[in-house]
């Protein structure tokens, strides 16, 4: 973990597919990128940028998403997210968080992650 810092990017990239939908998610009745798939791509930008850093055993959990989503993308369209990791308290780890698609800004916001050991918050989870 002494590997992360202020400053971490990351990047990711996808073309907006039919499961990936407002109605497919269930979020809206119409066939642009869904909120919750947008949220998705951005989480897992996230974490993806930190992973590789992280001692073994150990991974991130998201735990808060502010989000805006500013503007709708069709099936098709390419979209994707990037993040910088601004703050990193203990465990927990702080990531401003955007998202394009080839047109213009879709998304903005801030994403918080905590580091967890994998095996102990599984043995965790079961016990309660």
């Amino acid at each position: 973990m002494e590997n992360l810092k202020i400053g971490t990017e990351g990047y990711l990239e996808k073309i907006v597919e039919n499961k990936d939908t407002a109605i497919s998610y269930g979020s809206g009745l119409i066939e642009v990128f869904a909120t919750p798939a947008m949220i998705g791509l951005m989480e897992m930008t996230a974490q993806l940028s930190v992973q590789k850093l992280l001692s073994e055993g150990y991974t991130t959990v998201g735990t808060e998403v502010n989000i805006k989503h500013i503007k709708a993308s069709p099936i098709g369209e390419k979209v994707y997210a990037k993040t910088v990791l601004l703050e990193i308290d203990g465990k927990k780890l702080v990531f401003e968080v955007s998202a394009f698609d080839t047109k213009a800004q879709i998304g903005l916001g801030t994403h918080t992650r905590f580091i967890i050991h994998k095996e102990r918050f599984m043995e965790k989870i079961k016990s309660l």
